[in-house]
């Protein structure tokens, strides 16, 4: 069929993660409890940071944003799965596709340069303890984050636009169970090499500059560790660090193996459990990463409870 004479239609098919019903069922109540401790965890951090006086400093500004992103990302595709786990047909339209498409992207994208942001924040919270609260300002804290939303979104609208300037066969099947850019090149009808050109120069920017930022500040953070001369020092200079660098190595991995690796017709199933990770369990993972490892937000959440008188 040329693409010439193609007739696009107005919506796409998800096949979804299975095809076996009795396995979507577990899977919705799977998905269900994931989503309902990903909105009490992030909402509770959240929370946690806007109540507690003595979490109102820039590394819990930025941890704020990041709980708000996880919160928002997951939602733009577990209430729309959990909807689809219930159907026999899992179609959304190619508006709904698009918006989709552009909030998740935006999301994830924005969350590279806040972990960024965050790396440089804890450099200069340890390289220049003194300086630290004049150096990040309330303003400089907001320029960071308003930056980070803007790189975020700016980048994912590029990716789209390009995107959805191809044609796709009427066949509208989407081997996934939400819309995302490498299962959308595989039902295009038209040549999608400036698409891969696009993605790899602007996610490949981005992930330069993301990754080149957080790696120059734990270079430096470790060189000025190894300078402290007592174990204590040490031992409290890098567990400010420990949870930033944990959820760095889970988004950074996850998104290597998603996205910046040839496509494959032979992975399809290994795609689908990789991006459940990646939408699902990491939005649910960081809070407890930034609550159970973190003294200061125990000792917020505990002070929140007294003064409340929660129980």
């Amino acid at each position: 069929m040329n693409c010439s004479t193609h007739t696009a239609s107005t919506e796409f098919i998800l096949t979804g993660i299975t095809d076996r019903r009795e396995l979507e069922a577990v899977l919705f109540l799977v998905f269900l409890i994931f989503y309902i401790f990903t909105v009490l965890g992030n909402v509770g951090i959240i929370a946690t940071i806007q109540l507690a006086t003595n979490l109102q400093t820039p590394m819990y500004f930025f941890v704020c944003h990041l709980a708000m992103l996880d919160l928002f990302y997951t939602t733009i595709i577990t209430p729309n799965s959990l909807a689809n786990f219930t159907r026999s047909i899992k179609s959304i339209s190619i508006s709904a596709c698009a918006t989709q498409l552009v909030l998740f992207g935006g999301s994830v994208t924005t969350e590279n340069y806040l972990l960024a942001a965050m790396a440089y924040d804890r450099l200069i919270a340890i390289r220049q303890p003194l300086l630290y609260v004049s150096i990040m300002s309330s303003a400089v804290c907001r320029f960071l984050v308003i930056g980070s939303y803007f790189a975020g979104f700016l980048n994912s609208l590029i990716h789209i636009s390009f995107l959805f300037s191809l044609k796709y066969w009427k066949a509208n099947v989407i081997d996934h169970f939400y819309c995302d850019i490498p299962p959308l090149f595989k039902i295009a009808c038209s040549d999608t090499f400036l698409n891969w050109v696009v993605i790899l120069i602007f996610g490949g920017l981005t992930s330069v500059i993301c990754l080149s930022t957080i790696l120059y500040s734990y270079l430096h953070i470790l060189l000025t560790i190894l300078g402290i001369n007592s174990s204590k020092g040490r031992r409290k200079a890098l567990s400010t660090c420990t949870s930033h660098l944990a959820c760095v190595s889970l988004f950074y991995s996850t998104l290597m193996l998603s996205y910046l690796r040839p496509p494959s017709k032979n992975l399809q199933v290994n795609d689908k459990l990789i991006s459940v990770f990646y939408t699902v369990v990491i939005p649910l993972i960081n809070p407890i990463i930034y609550s159970l490892r973190n003294n200061d937000v125990k000792i917020a959440v505990r002070k929140i409870f007294n003064k409340y008188k929660l129980f």
